[in-house]
């Protein structure tokens, strides 16, 4: 395991810590939006670039459509972001079965989501076309049951000064198309927006290549992530 620590505030004296600073381009992809996959991906609501929006207290939870596409069989897909809200356990564990996880009690996973500082989420519903169908309550219904949970990334803190990052997860029919980015991104910016500077989060080697993307640097000055193991 690696860690990364993204580190907003300068400091000084004997520990001389490096300060990181994330590269232009992530900030941008946060301001303009997410990007286009192909010719059936919609971004509906685009991030703010306000200076009020950079310096307001955001307020949980955050619910919006990150993406809108035309499926083949005519449905629209609408891949949900949403963070603070409520995750079903049972769901995430079936989430961390398609991506090979090891099972974890569901108790503690449980436990590990009530203690998280913040939790975004990303739901897929799918939902008949405008022009198919009026909507209804039972319309409503129906698109509880299409809802399916396909990606998630939570954070604990000292709600002061550090976080860090955990279980940054995408379903694997969803991989590729720029949602564990996105996931990152946000949790990045509404840490930052909080005044938490310091952000660090632990990756498999296999995924150092897309933290490091995001601005993320692995041992900055030689500080190394340490470990205690019960023997």
């Amino acid at each position: 395991m690696l860690q990364f620590v993204y580190d907003s505030v300068a400091t000084s004296g004997s520990r001389k810590l490096k300060t990181l600073r994330l590269r232009a381009n992530f900030w941008e992809s946060i301001r303009s939006g997410f990007v286009k996959n192909n010719n059936t991906t919609q971004l509906v609501e685009p991030l703010s670039t306000t200076e009020e929006d950079e310096d307001a207290e955001p307020v949980l939870p955050v619910e919006f459509t990150l993406v809108e596409r035309t499926l083949q069989d005519g449905l629209i897909e609408e891949i949900i972001f949403s963070s603070g809200g409520e995750i079903d356990v049972y769901d995430l564990q079936t989430l961390c079965d398609k991506v090979g996880w090891p099972r974890r009690p569901l108790t503690k996973l449980a436990a590990a989501l009530k203690n998280s500082y913040m939790v975004a989420t990303l739901h897929s519903v799918l939902k008949p076309s405008s022009s198919s169908s009026s909507s209804s309550e039972g319309d409503n219904e129906q698109q509880q049951k299409n809802k399916k949970l396909i990606g998630m990334a939570r954070a604990t803190s000292d709600h002061a000064f550090n976080a860090t990052i955990w279980d940054v997860l995408v379903d694997p029919e969803y991989q590729g198309q720029g949602l564990g980015k996105a996931l990152v991104e946000k949790l990045v910016r509404a840490l930052l927006q909080r005044d938490i500077g310091n952000i660090s989060l632990f990756a498999d080697s296999q995924v150092v290549d897309f933290y490091q993307n995001l601005g993320f640097e692995a041992d900055p000055e030689g500080i190394k992530g340490m470990f205690w193991y019960p023997k």
